[in-house]
């Protein structure tokens, strides 16, 4: 007779991805409000500490509103400390609850979890178009073509280019895919059916970057955009269990605009 055999388990490796967003142990509405406050309250000290600097140079009204409005450092430290900031709050956050980042997915970065964001790239631009399509058939009044106000304007030299790219690719998708798909999302998600938490977490994402018309009023465009490049950052959140999928397409997503603005001059 044959001989009988254990049966051996699949080694972890060669396990298909599944959803891994684990159950976080705090409520979902102190998530909630937690984000809210750290959103406003990290803009406020961004702003507040780049303030300091005119202040201290004795400078006039004038020059100081100049330099915090127009100049390229003052938006590149603004960010920086805006973004330090809020990353900083959520390890705090989740230090005094003797819990690690890779509780909300910031993990180790694999080289799958890029291939994953990678792939998400023309997902996103093809949904877009598509939601681009439909939202302008709907409301023929959309304004597809208004300027975002990214906060950069005059960017010269090396120098100042460099600090641009920093700004506006490299931290931002990693601080607001761990607040947003990270923090966020994971909170939500212990309270709601998926469904839901994705699309709150998406109209939320997407109503923070209303405001960047300026005084054009309120970029609607913006706003479609956003919500629907969170749907496939979700997506690839859940996806990989990781952070680093999303942070990969949302990067890449803002080097397009970077390099069409300020390396090709694409205005």
């Amino acid at each position: 007779m044959p001989k009988k055999t254990k049966h051996q388990p699949v080694p972890a490796e060669t396990k298909p991805l599944e959803a891994t967003v684990p159950k976080v142990p705090w409520s979902p509405w102190l998530g909630l409000g937690f984000v809210i406050v750290l959103y406003y309250a990290s803009q406020l000290a961004g702003g507040i500490l780049v303030s300091i600097y005119p202040w201290l140079k004795h400078w006039s009204t004038s020059q100081a509103t100049d330099w915090l409005t127009n100049s390229v450092t003052a938006q590149f430290i603004f960010i920086l400390l805006a973004e330090v900031s809020t990353v900083g709050a959520i390890y705090l956050f989740l230090q005094r609850r003797r819990l690690s980042m890779a509780m909300i997915g910031f993990k180790r970065p694999r080289w799958r979890d890029l291939a994953y964001g990678l792939m998400g790239v023309p997902i996103y631009y093809l949904l877009y178009l598509v939601a681009v399509g439909v939202a302008s058939h709907l409301i023929p009044s959309l304004n597809v073509s208004q300027q975002q106000d990214i906060g950069f304007t005059n960017v010269h030299g090396a120098a100042e280019l460099i600090m641009t790219f920093i700004s506006l690719v490299v931290l931002p998708p990693l601080a607001e895919e761990i607040m947003v798909r990270g923090f966020l999302y994971s909170s939500l998600k212990k309270a709601l059916p998926t469904v839901w938490a994705v699309i709150i977490t998406s109209l939320l994402f997407a109503s923070a970057h209303l405001p960047e018309g300026g005084s054009a009023g309120p970029l609607y465009i913006a706003g479609l955009d956003t919500f629907i490049l969170s749907l496939v950052l979700i997506y690839l959140r859940e996806k990989t269990g990781s952070l680093w999928g999303s942070i990969t397409l949302h990067a890449i997503k803002n080097g397009v605009a970077f390099a069409a603005l300020f390396a090709l001059h694409l205005k």
